[in-house]
């Protein structure tokens, strides 16, 4: 079944380098990362907080793009999403390195290397990953790409979907006057329109097959992919195409398709309960006047606004359930609301005894108590 993560327990990081000393400049890269970054966090992708989405452009080094990696694979326990664009290269050991602006061709060093990003995703606490790269290769590695092994071979991670652009020459990765890079071009305007006749939710297997079909009709090298552990079912959005333009409940004596709904079994955190409630509105087709009209009165348009917009748990559910049940929602999907809604309270409940009773706190002081961040040891694999 395809889900879209829970946006408070997720993070992403995107990287790009647009700007080479020794190689091809590559502009749109820039406007990837924007635009990329700009989707992600609304309304048409994965609705992240703009704190949990972070962009590392033209890194002057390979800590530059290791550090924030690190602290957003600590920091994710739903799913880690990692993105780079720019120039690929593979090394004489044919291991996958990513271009940064001073990297020279033939000196390694002065790349980063793949598998020291691998390492920390291996270590990440998140259940999913996933890796997007839309990177472009040398003449001399398009040599030696023939017999070995593919990128997306070369980089999976267990818990990982990977999507692989293998462009085969620099403008076919980066067409001249375009303003994004072909692959990522291809997925931004997935996810802005969706895909007439697709499913409601855009998982990443879907994602995969359309972009080959895309890319392909424009003779632009199609992409790879490797699923490790389901991964496949991780979704990046819904399907803008699918969303009802009427409201989605079904005429009378008909069941309302189920598969419409924000999934609230997925939801760990009080952003992903806020981030899933606003969408029920939108995937029901009505506005917010019509669900106040729907609400038989118990709900104002500024009530509804609130409700979704807030950042903590309402104290009672009858609110929350009656925002539901107007917008059309299924009375047994209510109550796994319902369930969300009484976990997260218990889990700040717990939460907060915790702190007040561990040893040394300054709870009822007034003192500020300082927050400490834990580096586990990296294992070896």
């Amino acid at each position: 079944m395809s889900v879209l993560p829970d946006p408070g327990a997720s993070r992403a990081v995107l990287i790009g380098t647009s700007r080479y000393d020794h190689l091809e400049q590559l502009p749109a890269v820039s406007n990837n990362l924007t635009a990329f970054a700009s989707l992600l966090s609304g309304p048409l992708s994965l609705r992240l907080p703009a704190p949990h989405v972070t962009v590392v452009e033209n890194p002057p080094n390979p800590g530059t793009v290791l550090d924030p990696l690190r602290q957003a694979a600590a920091d994710a326990t739903d799913t880690l999403l990692v993105y780079y664009a720019g120039h690929g290269l593979i090394d004489p050991h044919d291991a996958l390195a990513l271009a940064m602006p001073h990297t020279q061709p033939g000196r390694i060093e002065t790349s980063l290397t793949y598998d020291w990003l691998r390492h920390i995703l291996l270590n990440s606490r998140a259940q999913r990953h996933v890796v997007l790269l839309d990177c472009c290769y040398s003449g001399l590695a398009l040599g030696r790409m023939s017999t070995a092994p593919g990128l997306a071979d070369q980089a999976a991670v267990e818990g990982t979907f990977l999507l692989a652009a293998s462009a085969e020459t620099r403008t076919a990765l980066a067409p001249v006057g375009e303003t994004h890079t072909a692959f990522t071009g291809a997925l931004l305007d997935m996810l802005r329109h969706g895909i007439p006749g697709g499913p409601p939710l855009l998982d990443l297997e879907t994602v995969y097959r359309n972009l080959r079909l895309t890319l392909e009709a424009r003779a632009h090298p199609v992409p790879q992919a490797r699923n490790r552990n389901s991964g496949a079912r991780v979704a990046l959005g819904r399907n803008q195409a699918d969303l009802p333009a009427t409201p989605a409940t079904a005429a009378a004596g008909l069941e309302p398709d189920r598969r419409l709904w924000p999934d609230p079994t997925s939801i760990r955190t009080v952003t992903g309960f806020f981030t899933n409630l606003a969408a029920v509105r939108e995937t029901s087709g009505l506005t917010q006047q019509e669900v106040s009209r729907r609400s038989a009165g118990r709900m104002s348009i500024g009530t509804i606004s609130r409700l979704v917009n807030r950042d903590t748990l309402p104290a009672t559910w009858d609110t929350t359930a009656a925002y539901l049940a107007a917008c059309g929602v299924p009375g047994d999907q209510i109550q796994q609301w319902n369930g969300a809604w009484q976990e997260l309270r218990r889990n700040a409940a717990t939460t907060q005894e915790a702190r007040t009773s561990a040893p040394g706190s300054t709870a009822g002081h007034g003192k500020a108590r300082r927050r400490f961040s834990v580096l586990w040891p990296g294992r070896d694999h």
